[in-house]
C-alpha cells in the first residue's frame, strides 16, 4: 500500500509539473501573439472598409450615369408629357429592363409618382411617394429610400422639356439598387468580412447568422463613429472586430454598414499551437506515467490479481486461482480473501440444497394432496360400484365421477410432463388458429358448470400458420377455464379477439368477472400456485406460459379490475419446419 501510495505521488507531481510549464508557456505565447494578430486583422479591417468605398463609389457614379442619360432619353421626355400615369407607367416597362437597376420612378415635378418599376413587389407607389417628397425637399440627387425590408440607394434627375437651360421641367427621374442579399454578399466579399447594411439602428440585410445579427443590435455596440478604432464584440460562440462605415450624411436618417472580421478565425493557428504544445505535455506525461507504472508493476501484481479474483467472484467463478507471495499486507488479505471464498462456496451450496429439497417439498406437497383426493373419489365411488341394489342411472352417476377423477389425475400429470418437456417436443403443422381456439371453446362448454356460457370469437384476416395446434388447444382451454371460473352467472361472458399484426397474432381473452387480486397477480404464472379453486393444482397458467414461450411468444395479464380481466397471448407469425 506504501508503494501504491507513493507511485500516486509521483504521478501526480509528473502531472502537475508538466501542466504547469504547458500551461506557462501557453500564457505567454497566447497573450504576444493575440495582441499582434488583433493588430493585423484591425488594419485588414480598415483595408476592407476602404476597398468597400471605393466599389460603392464606383456603383454610385455608375447608377447616376445611367439615371442621368435616363433622364435625356426622348422617348423618356415623350411619355412625361403626356402626364398619363397608366401610359407612363406601361411605357417605362421597357425602359426599367433596359437600364436593369432595382428602381425606376416617374414623378411630377411636385413629386407625385407617376410610374414605378421595383424588383421588389411590396415596395409601393405610395412609399416612393413619401421618399421622393423628402429627397425633393432636400434637393439631393443622391439619397436613401427605405419601405419595411428593402433599402435603395436612389439617383433623382430632373426631366427637362428642351434644354436645361430652358428650365422648363417636365418631372423627375428616379433610378436605385436595392441593398438585397446579392449586394450583401458582394460587399463581404469586396471587404472579405462579414457585413450587416443598418437603416435607423435596424438590419436590412446582412451576412451574419440571425442570432448573430439578433445579437449585434443587442450588443450595445453600434454607436461607433466613423474612423474610430475597431471594438472586439461576442456574438453568439464567435468573436469579432467590428467597425461601421457611415452612408448617409446631413439630415438624411443614418444608412450604416457595420464590418465584421471574425477574431477567432484570425487566432485559429493559436488553437492548433495550443493543441501541439498541450499534447506534447500529455505525452510527457504519458512516458513519465508509463515509467512509474513499469517501476510500480511488480509491487501493484499481486493486488491486481486479488482484484481480478474479487470480480471472477462477483460472476460466481469460486475457482479462479490466487497466489498469496511473501508476507505483506497484500498477501495477507489474499489469504483471508481465499478462505471468504471458500466459506462463501459451502454456505451458497448449502442454500440451493436447501431450496432444491424445499421446492421437492412443496412439489411432493401438492401432487400428493390433488392425487390422494382424486384417489379417494376413484376408491369411495368404486366401492359404492360393488352395491348390488344399484340402478343403472346411479350406476352411471358414480362411474362419472370416477371418470372426473381420472381425467383430473391425466390432467395434473400431463401438465408435469409438458412443463418437463423442452421446446423441440413441439410439432408444428399448417392450420387455422381460430379453429383450434374453437375446439379450446367447445371444450369448456362440454363442462357441466359452463354450458350455457357466452364465449364469443373474433378476428380480422387470415389466421392460418404454423403451430403446434394440440398444445395451443391446451393453452387457450386453460385460459378459457380460468375466465369461466371467474364469471358471474348469469350475466357472465367471454371473449376471444385475434388481431394479425406483420410479424406477429395477438390474441387477447377477455371476461367480466371479479379480477384477480392485487397480492397474487405477481405470482399467478410460478407452478403449484392456486388461490380460489378447490381442486386446482396450480399448474393451469404455468403450463400456458412454458407453450407459449416454447412457440417464442409471451403471456401476460394484460390488465385486471373489478370490471373484469385480459390475458393477452402474443404468438410470433411461424415459418415452415425446415424454411
Amino acid at each position: 500500500m506504501k508503494d501504491l501510495r507513493l507511485r500516486t505521488k509521483f504521478l501526480f507531481s509528473m502531472v502537475l509539473v508538466s501542466a504547469g510549464l504547458t500551461g506557462t508557456t501557453l500564457l505567454l505565447v497566447r497573450r504576444t501573439v493575440t495582441a499582434h494578430v488583433r493588430e493585423q486583422v484591425a488594419e485588414d479591417l480598415r483595408t476592407s472598409v476602404a476597398a468597400f468605398r471605393n466599389t460603392q463609389e464606383e456603383r454610385g457614379n455608375t447608377l447616376q450615369h445611367a439615371a442621368q442619360l435616363l433622364a435625356d432619353l426622348p422617348n423618356v421626355r415623350a411619355l412625361m408629357t403626356t402626364r398619363d400615369a397608366p401610359t407612363i407607367q406601361d411605357a417605362s416597362q421597357p425602359v426599367w429592363q433596359l437600364v436593369g437597376s432595382d428602381l425606376l420612378a416617374l414623378a411630377e415635378p411636385s413629386g407625385k409618382v407617376l410610374a414605378l418599376h421595383a424588383a421588389a413587389a411590396d415596395f409601393t407607389v405610395e412609399m416612393a411617394e413619401a421618399s421622393f417628397q423628402k429627397t425633393l425637399a432636400e434637393d439631393q440627387p443622391r439619397r436613401w429610400w427605405y419601405g419595411p425590408g428593402h433599402l435603395y440607394e436612389v439617383f433623382v434627375q430632373p426631366v427637362y422639356f428642351g434644354s436645361a437651360g430652358a428650365h422648363r421641367l417636365l418631372g423627375y427621374a428616379a433610378l436605385g439598387y436595392e441593398i438585397d442579399d446579392k449586394i450583401a454578399q458582394e460587399a463581404s466579399r469586396v471587404a472579405a468580412s462579414q457585413v450587416v447594411f443598418l437603416y435607423s439602428g435596424q438590419a436590412v440585410r446582412g451576412t451574419l447568422s440571425a442570432p448573430q445579427q439578433k445579437a449585434l443590435l443587442a450588443s450595445g455596440e453600434l454607436g461607433m463613429e466613423r474612423g474610430s478604432t475597431p471594438r472586439l464584440v461576442q456574438l453568439g460562440q464567435e468573436r469579432f472586430l467590428m467597425t461601421t462605415v457611415a452612408l448617409t450624411q446631413g439630415s438624411q436618417p443614418a444608412v450604416q454598414l457595420v464590418v465584421l472580421k471574425s477574431f477567432d478565425q484570425a487566432t485559429a493557428f493559436l488553437d492548433r499551437l495550443n493543441r501541439m504544445l498541450l499534447g506534447m505535455g500529455l505525452a510527457a506525461v504519458f512516458v513519465g506515467s508509463l515509467l512509474v507504472l513499469l517501476i510500480a508493476h511488480t509491487f501493484t501484481r499481486p493486488l491486481e490479481t486479488l482484484v481480478e479474483g474479487v470480480r471472477a467472484l462477483g460472476r460466481g467463478d469460486y475457482s479462479y486461482p490466487l497466489e498469496a507471495r511473501g508476507e505483506d499486507e497484500v498477501a495477507e488479505v489474499t489469504s483471508a480473501f481465499g478462505r471468504m471464498r471458500q466459506d462463501l462456496q459451502k454456505t451458497q451450496q448449502e442454500l440451493l440444497e436447501a431450496e432444491r429439497l424445499a421446492t421437492i417439498g412443496r412439489m411432493a406437497s401438492s401432487i400428493s394432496h390433488d392425487l390422494r383426493h382424486s384417489l379417494a373419489a376413484i376408491v369411495a365411488n368404486a366401492e359404492f360400484l360393488c352395491e348390488a341394489s344399484l340402478s343403472p342411472a346411479q350406476r352411471e352417476e358414480l362411474y362419472g365421477e370416477i371418470r372426473v377423477a381420472v381425467n383430473q389425475m391425466t390432467d395434473l400429470i400431463e401438465s408435469l410432463l409438458e412443463f418437463s418437456r423442452t421446446r423441440e417436443s413441439l410439432h408444428p403443422s399448417y392450420g387455422s388458429l381460430k379453429n383450434t381456439i374453437q375446439k379450446a371453446i367447445h371444450s369448456v362448454q362440454a363442462h357441466p358448470g359452463y354450458q350455457g356460457v357466452q364465449i364469443s370469437i373474433s378476428n380480422n384476416g387470415s389466421t392460418e400458420g404454423w403451430f403446434d395446434h394440440k398444445k395451443l388447444e391446451r393453452v387457450f382451454y386453460n385460459l378459457l377455464l380460468n375466465a369461466c371460473e371467474a364469471l358471474r352467472p348469469p350475466t357472465g361472458k367471454v371473449n376471444v379477439v385475434l388481431r394479425r399484426a406483420e410479424l406477429y397474432w395477438d390474441i387477447r381473452v377477455e371476461d367480466n368477472g371479479g379480477g384477480v387480486s392485487a397480492l397474487v397477480q405477481n405470482k399467478i404464472f410460478e407452478p403449484f400456485f392456486s388461490v380460489g379453486k378447490e381442486n386446482g393444482a396450480g399448474m393451469g397458467l404455468t403450463v400456458v406460459q412454458k407453450i407459449v414461450q416454447d412457440h417464442g411468444g409471451n403471456v401476460v395479464l394484460e390488465k385486471t379490475s373489478p370490471a373484469g380481466t385480459v390475458f393477452t397471448v402474443r404468438l410470433p407469425c411461424q415459418s415452415p419446419p425446415g424454411a
